[in-house]
């Protein structure tokens, strides 16, 4: 199953890329030899490996909570690109 340039533009769109017809083309191509390349792992038998998320097991790091200064609040918001009173302003990226 190759991935359509329909599919390509519609991740890229999702990513927020703009892609020239060109890039979508070899995007295409890379990323159905990408698919093609994890496709292989369906011939692997791995029904007696057992599920995992980390290949070594490890712990939980923990710390002791501790109240740190947070620091000059003018001092941080002088370096925003934009502000409205004491919050920094982004731009709006949930569409309606």
């Amino acid at each position: 199953m190759a991935i359509t340039r329909e599919e390509v533009l519609h991740v890229a769109r999702l990513a927020r890329l703009a892609l020239s017809s060109d890039e979508a083309d070899r995007m295409r191509e890379q990323l159905g030899d990408i698919l093609a390349y994890i496709r292989q792992l369906d011939r692997l038998d791995t029904s007696g490996v057992v599920p995992t998320s980390h290949a070594v097991e490890t712990g939980t790091p923990y710390r002791d909570d501790s109240v740190h200064p947070f620091g000059e609040k003018e001092e941080i918001l002088k370096n925003a690109p934009d502000r409205e009173d004491d919050f920094f302003r982004v731009p709006r990226i949930i569409e309606d």
